[in-house]
């Protein structure tokens, strides 16, 4: 029996009789034409159907059905309506034409003389699964509407028409409605409150990773279902804030390559309504991907990009991108520009007005505002400039930070701990570091275990001590498991 994705030609062997030669299995990660493929097999699987008698029940022969499913022929859009009907899909093969007819046109139109070559989507991983998605945001013109457009529908798409690898073999997921309700705002806006509140307390991997997947897909899926004008700026804001904490939890699980997407994506979504306060969140979580990958220039440029039309931001909006700002600087070795982004960042947060902000700035209080800066005066602070008021900052933030913040509490307190380790005070940073390994070994944050590896390999120059050594060992347990 063929495996999944293979069909069973035959060839003939040595007295002459048919054998079974298996196909090598369907590959969607290919290109956006092999992807409709392995969706119309799942799909026919499914409910199943041999190719043959789906080809009966939409008036097409078995042969086209097999040579649809791997990409040898493109799909029409009338066919496809007819697959999603007798197949009951919801119109997700009808939405992923689109993407197909995209692809096609992206190869051979005029998006490929003026770059000069065909562009091929790279396969990358999202949140688990492999899918196409458009290409990164250092191969489009942010500055452009047009290619903005086509990266969003491409993407909108992309995450709309699953289910992806991992899933081709569970229930199917809830059909996306034609027609945009405000109630469909309602449920997004309430997946990302949620989202958010468990990547905080739990960290990006794990059931949060599965959840924000599932939820971004039916999500992305209603930026091509027919929306009311007057919805319009709605529905773009909020897909723009869950793509935002999709990309988070990415982030925090070292998914770089898609949180870098799904930020970008989250942008264009922000940009294309003029939603500024959604924009300048986008901005400030590429510049913080960028800076902890090592490339603080990077995240410099996306946090002044995330400040442009800074009159249209709140304090608490302003004061967050200069906390970027102060950060990329640090890293960089510029102690006064440093300094200078903290001051903003001081002034900005002592201008907030907790009613007159967003709810998606609801996060950013006192403790988060220290926890912020003295994340940047820590890397000052190991490069020789006085240690004082970046642990005085820090310690702010551990005590301020409630039970919802875990994950940030257990950052900066792990930050805490290295400091006091490297000024030369490993008693008093030994409680402070069995409190930060208690946190993190309760997350699943991988960015929480490389802070904690950090403080392991900064507690070696006290390795003389038994306890020291003691709790090294425990951290090298906690990083590995």
């Amino acid at each position: 029996m063929p495996a999944f994705g293979q069909r069973p030609p035959s060839t003939r062997d040595a007295q002459g009789d048919h054998v079974p030669r298996p196909l090598k299995p369907l590959d969607p990660t290919r290109s956006a034409a092999h992807w409709f493929g392995a969706e119309l097999q799942y799909w026919r699987k499914l409910r199943g159907l041999s190719q043959d008698r789906l080809g009966q029940l939409v008036h097409l022969s078995g042969d086209l059905i097999s040579k649809i499913e791997r990409a040898e022929r493109p799909c029409k859009l009338h066919h496809a309506q007819a697959l999603d009907t007798v197949l009951d899909t919801g119109g997700v093969l009808a939405r992923s034409v689109a993407l197909a007819e995209a692809e096609l046109d992206n190869r051979s139109g005029e998006m490929d003389k003026r770059r000069g070559a065909a562009v091929k989507p790279p396969r990358k991983d999202l949140l688990g699964g492999r899918l196409e998605l458009p290409p990164p945001a250092s191969e489009w013109n942010e500055s452009d509407p047009m290619e903005r457009r086509n990266f969003l529908a491409a993407t909108s798409a992309a995450l709309a028409a699953g289910p992806l690898a991992q899933l081709l073999t569970s229930t199917p997921a809830a059909a996306v409605p034609e027609v945009v309700r405000p109630a469909d705002m309602e449920q997004i806006r309430t997946a990302a409150t949620t989202l958010r509140s468990w990547d905080n307390l739990y960290g990006g991997a794990g059931v949060v990773r599965d959840t924000a997947l599932a939820q971004l897909r039916w999500a992305a899926g209603l930026l091509n279902s027919r929306c009311p004008d007057p919805l319009r700026a709605e529905l773009f804001g909020a897909v723009s804030r869950l793509a935002t904490v999709v990309g988070a939890s990415a982030f925090d699980a070292f998914a770089h390559e898609d949180a870098h997407r799904l930020f970008a994506f989250a942008t264009s979504c922000a940009e294309e309504v003029d939603n500024w306060p959604l924009r300048a969140i986008s901005y400030n979580l590429r510049s913080r991907q960028a800076i902890w990958r090592g490339d603080p220039d990077s995240g410099l440029t996306f946090a002044e990009l995330g400040l442009a039309r800074a009159d249209r931001l709140s304090p608490a909006e302003r004061s967050m991108l200069h906390n970027a700002r102060a950060r990329a600087l640090a890293k960089m070795g510029r102690t006064q520009q440093t300094m200078a982004a903290i001051g903003a960042s001081d002034d900005s947060f002592a201008a907030i007005a907790p009613a007159a902000e967003g709810p998606w700035m609801a996060y950013y209080d006192s403790a988060q505002h220290h926890g912020d800066t003295g994340h940047a005066l820590f890397d000052l602070a190991l490069a020789g400039h006085p240690p004082e008021e970046a642990l005085r900052r820090l310690q702010a933030a551990v005590d301020g930070h409630g039970e919802g913040f875990a994950r940030s509490r257990a950052f900066s307190r792990t930050k805490l701990a290295t400091l006091r380790m490297a000024a030369g005070d490993p008693e008093q940073a030994l409680s402070e570091s069995r409190s930060a390994l208690a946190e993190v070994s309760d997350l699943r944050s991988l960015r929480a275990n490389h802070e904690l590896a950090e403080l392991g390999r900064v507690a070696q120059r006290h390795r003389s001590l038994a306890d020291i050594r003691d709790l090294r060992e425990q951290i090298a347990a906690t990083v590995a498991a």
